[in-house]
């Protein structure tokens, strides 16, 4: 492990005790008596950013390779199942310690957003589609970037320029993307309430004049490529290197915290395994905002 991945896990856990110390209501529920868990909430959310980070996808390895070069950082570390079932129980522990995170960062007021969505495949065999604990949820879905059809759900993203992540959210591989969207902004109204005059780049997808009256209605100007047919619409030459940045958000998804590779068999794994690639894209950018760094640096300088 590099010193500089080392110094974002001690921060990141440093960060999270004194949230969990005057935040006690974040962390999963426990019983009033029982045994203390050796492995506190902070190294958990601690263990599972750096899981993400050095790209291990299977549980079991991850440990084994924790166990012989972590232990300076983790004296105590559970067995698969144990990590496994702390882990899903601490799914809304981890997407709130991501967006106080993002909230903490200089970056998270920008007035400039961009909306993508990107699958999140889950099964290719026949027989994983009719066993799995994702039917009904998951779904059958086309992805123009591979030409191909696939099995699953999609990972709809705001981010910032800087590519952190405002408001995430995951569907069925045919959700539409503009409903998608104003469904996000509904649900947390207060992102907007301080941004009079947000402006949100997205593709071709999001298009509409319903949909687009919306969002003004919002105070939100749409910038997108112009669809045939059209005519040229406002913006249409900063479109191409402002929408690079969403692909390289998606690309950090996939190529570099294996979002492809997620394993998760079950609804709640499946949710646990994003938002543990959302917490590590999400700290790597707070971490280089507070060190002064480039918030837009590569994951790749904290690789092992």
């Amino acid at each position: 492990m590099t010193n500089n991945l080392d110094t974002l896990a001690t921060a990141l856990y440093a960060a999270t005790d004194d949230l969990l110390k005057q935040r006690p209501d974040l962390a999963p529920r426990r019983p009033a008596v029982g045994i203390s868990s050796q492995l506190t909430d902070a190294e958990l959310v601690t263990l599972a950013m750096m899981q993400a980070m050095l790209g291990f996808t299977s549980e079991a390895r991850w440990l084994r390779y924790a166990r012989a070069h972590l232990r300076h950082l983790f004296p105590y570390l559970p067995q698969q199942p144990g990590y496994n079932k702390r882990l899903r129980k601490a799914a809304e522990l981890l997407r709130r310690i991501t967006r106080i995170l993002a909230t903490s960062t200089s970056v998270w007021s920008d007035d400039v957003w961009i909306v993508d969505s990107t699958p999140v495949e889950c099964g290719r065999s026949r027989e994983t589609v009719k066993r799995s604990d994702l039917a009904g949820w998951a779904e059958y879905g086309y992805c123009a970037s591979h030409s191909r059809f696939f099995w699953g759900l999609r990972l709809h993203l705001i981010c910032t320029l800087q590519g952190l992540p405002i408001a995430f959210a995951l569907t069925g591989a045919k959700a539409d993307e503009r409903e998608t969207l104003l469904d996000l902004l509904a649900a947390e109204p207060h992102l907007l309430a301080a941004r009079p005059a947000q402006t949100v780049i997205g593709d071709m997808n999001y298009f509409g004049r319903t949909f687009e009256h919306e969002l003004a209605q919002q105070g939100i100007q749409l910038l997108r490529p112009t669809r045939k047919g059209e005519q040229q619409r406002p913006g249409g030459s900063l479109f191409k290197p402002l929408r690079q940045v969403i692909e390289s958000v998606n690309e950090t998804f996939k190529g570099h915290l294996n979002l492809e590779q997620h394993r998760g068999r079950t609804p709640r794994g499946v949710i646990t395994r994003v938002l543990q690639r959302i917490l590590a894209l999400t700290a790597v950018i707070w971490h280089n905002d507070a060190t002064g760094q480039d918030t837009l640096r590569s994951l790749t300088r904290y690789d092992h």
